[in-house]
């Protein structure tokens, strides 16, 4: 692979996730501490990213894959994403503040995709080649925590105003970027493949339908994790909590490497069950743990996203691919996501937030009884995937 090409989509990515991981763990700590939001308030904002999900995969793949080329997209969504981003800073309105960071989210979520479009255009080897630009933004996202940790400023508007830089960074660099045109028109998709709808006949596997409403689900707890995760901490008395958080990420990379030997190990049914387990015991330790006297607790809690995020997640993305044919395999992830980021982190990030008013008491959130609210939903799932699913995946291949 070309080096100058390599490094360009290194930076792309680095920028990409270092404009979301400036703001994205943050907000509920900012709508809490600045803007004086509600729990209600707060789960409508990460809901509008979960809204934004739903629409991106129809903008980028019945309008951007088609008429433009991708790099130019991506351009045009981060400028216009930096003006809004302008014009959010400025809202003191925890109401108002919702339709601003929806009008946002629009403009951010589908330069998800855009980025990884634009890489696995560029390289000839995606499953040699991919993981070390995605990896950029792994670290990215750990510097920018970072950053915002020593600068004291979670709670601040400057999260904000880091992302709306970062975009403008992103916007211009685009234009450097390999040309991407749109795709051939043997490659277009049709509304109803964008939706997955082929992907559908994977539902007369019972297994892999568990699997999918599991999925959605365990995604309702997750939204706990993003949305509350950083001022239940700060409410603890951690310190520098944006710094801490990001051995999260760290965590991440190492049981990214893991992935490998798990598998022969394990299969994949126990794979999924360690990252259901593993969601519980991080619930419970964020619920019972203190600064004062069980700071170990939070930090187990922390670096247990690792194995929370890829033993399930990755190990599911990894499960679908198996699961399709050749011809169904992006839908089939792309059905995925929809289903998780889309409804199941919508639901959580909604339920978060009335949860969290549900355990205020004169302004005091009781975070022992938010936090065992995900854990059960965790419990649940798990439960009902491990007595219900199997993996048939192995006797397949034997």
């Amino acid at each position: 692979m070309n080096t100058t090409v390599r490094v360009k989509l290194m930076t792309m990515m680095f920028l990409q996730f270092f404009c979301w991981g400036a703001w994205y763990g943050q907000m509920s700590k900012y709508m809490f501490d600045s803007l004086k939001a509600s729990g209600d308030q707060v789960g409508n904002a990460y809901t509008a990213f979960s809204i934004a999900m739903l629409i991106s995969p129809f903008f980028v793949g019945m309008i951007a894959d088609r008429f433009f080329s991708a790099q130019k997209v991506l351009s045009v969504l981060n400028i216009l994403g930096a003006i809004i981003l302008f014009f959010l800073t400025r809202i003191t309105d925890p109401s108002q503040f919702f339709w601003y960071i929806l009008a946002y989210c629009i403009t951010f979520a589908p330069t998800i995709s855009l980025t990884t479009s634009i890489s696995m255009r560029h390289i000839a080897t995606p499953e040699k080649d991919f993981p070390g630009i995605r990896v950029m933004g792994t670290i990215s996202w750990i510097v920018v925590t970072n950053i915002i940790g020593f600068m004291n400023v979670g709670g601040d508007v400057t999260i904000f105003t880091i992302a709306m830089g970062a975009a403008v960074a992103q916007g211009l660099f685009s234009w450097f970027l390999p040309d991407t045109p749109p795709k051939t028109s043997t490659e277009k998709a049709s509304f109803a493949q964008i939706l997955g709808a082929d992907a559908f006949t994977l539902f007369k596997d019972r297994s892999f339908a568990i699997f999918f409403i599991s999925s959605v689900l365990i995604c309702i707890p997750l939204s706990f994790y993003y949305a509350m995760a950083n001022p239940s901490l700060s409410d603890s008395g951690m310190t520098n909590v944006e710094n801490k958080m990001s051995l999260g990420q760290a965590s991440e990379v190492i049981f990214m490497l893991l992935i490998p030997f798990a598998f022969q190990k394990f299969g994949v049914k126990w794979m999924l069950a360690i990252g259901l387990i593993a969601w519980i015991i991080r619930f419970a330790c964020f619920g019972y743990g203190d600064a004062a006297s069980s700071e170990w607790m939070l930090y187990l809690a922390i670096i247990l996203h690792g194995v929370c995020f890829d033993f399930f997640f990755v190990t599911g993305q990894i499960y679908t691919d198996n699961k399709a044919g050749v011809k169904i395999k992006a839908q089939a992830q792309g059905l995925i996501t929809l289903a998780t980021y889309g409804i199941g982190m919508g639901i959580g990030s909604k339920l978060a937030g009335i949860v969290t008013d549900m355990y205020t008491v004169n302004g005091v959130k009781n975070w022992t009884s938010i936090w065992l609210v995900p854990a059960g939903i965790a419990a649940v799932v798990l439960v009902f995937f491990v007595l219900i699913f199997k993996d048939n995946t192995r006797q397949a291949k034997a």
